[in-house]
């Protein structure tokens, strides 16, 4: 017969084993993230500001974690197909979504999204905020905000404003303008910046709030006349172009892009991504190539960068209200 001494010795013994043999295995879990190719969704078209970054975070990612981060365009709808194909994913962290400020408007500007984006999607990480620009055909007779607000006055309705379709940051950073300025001019949305670019540069169109990113080279070659950006601060991709808010007292928006996973996706992932993350932005030669592309790094842990999309989709509700843009 075992005393009972002896019988409780061992039975605390096979506990601690156990208990220890959990917490190892617990760890090889978190440890083995990722354990196969994770799928990084882009819900835009290929090509752009959206590839370029997601491919330089993507890159930094695969040669630190050893597994390979793949970029996967799912354009279409707003950006809510590739949302939605994330929020129904496994949250095992290897399926991860771009979010962007079209994520912030959707919130409000589509009543029939089939999703709560602040519900279903997990904020990760930020990546990087891109000031608009205004910028004009070089024929108009405006060369600033002041004069253009004026012209705009001068002729109403006869003036032709590009987005790059409707419901986007382009647009809605338009009609927000509209509506503070006083003006009055016809949206034209196209599907991407680019053509809505030609038509401008070309004379079809007379004006187009773009983001530097992608208009900012047009400029320095003299093909498009930049009146003022979008943020409060003047781009270091185009220093001497003054913040429209100098001419118009309070007028603000931007481009952000960050990274999202599905809800319920373990906390120890999104710490994990979240520090490799902010690891890539601090990185020189992709600061380096942020800024070449006009973007601003947007570092901070996911607690922030959820404050920061709460923050965004409250702003971007008010814009959609003032100008009483909805989709139909």
């Amino acid at each position: 017969m075992i005393s009972k001494r002896a019988f409780l010795h061992s039975a605390a013994h096979a506990g601690m084993a156990l208990l220890g043999a959990g917490l190892t295995g617990l760890a090889r879990a978190q440890t083995t993230y990722p354990s196969h190719l994770v799928r990084w969704v882009v819900p835009y078209a290929a090509g752009g500001a959206t590839d370029v970054l997601s491919r330089l975070i993507c890159r930094h990612l695969s040669e630190r974690l050893g597994q390979s981060f793949v970029v996967e365009n799912k354009p279409g709808a707003g950006s809510n197909i590739g949302t939605q194909a994330v929020i129904n994913a496994a949250p095992d962290g290897h399926t991860l979504l771009l979010t962007s400020t079209a994520n912030a408007i959707n919130a409000s500007f589509d009543p029939a999204l089939p999703f709560d984006f602040a519900r279903d999607i997990v904020p990760v990480a930020g990546l990087a905020r891109i000031p608009l620009v205004l910028v004009v055909n070089n024929d108009l007779p405006v060369h600033s905000v002041a004069e253009f607000i004026a012209y705009a006055k001068a002729n109403p309705g006869k003036m032709s404003i590009a987005s790059s379709g409707v419901g986007t940051s382009l647009h809605l950073s338009a009609e927000l303008f509209k509506a503070m300025a006083g003006v009055q001019f016809v949206h034209v949305p196209y599907r991407g910046s680019a053509p809505g670019l030609t038509d401008v540069m070309s004379g079809q169109i007379q004006g187009m709030f773009d983001n530097v990113t992608s208009s900012f080279e047009l400029v320095r070659a003299g093909r498009l006349r930049a009146l003022g950006v979008t943020t409060h601060e003047r781009s270091d991709t185009l220093p001497d172009v003054p913040p429209i808010s100098d001419s118009l007292p309070g007028y603000e928006t931007s481009s952000f892009y960050g990274v999202g996973a599905p809800r319920d996706t373990p906390r120890e992932i999104v710490d994990l991504l979240n520090r490799e993350i902010n690891a890539a932005l601090a990185d020189t030669a992709i600061k380096q190539r942020l800024g070449e592309l006009g973007a601003i790094p947007i570092a901070g842990n996911a607690r922030e960068f959820a404050a920061m999309l709460a923050t965004e989709t409250e702003r971007w509700r008010k814009v959609v209200e003032m100008s009483g843009q909805r989709k139909e």
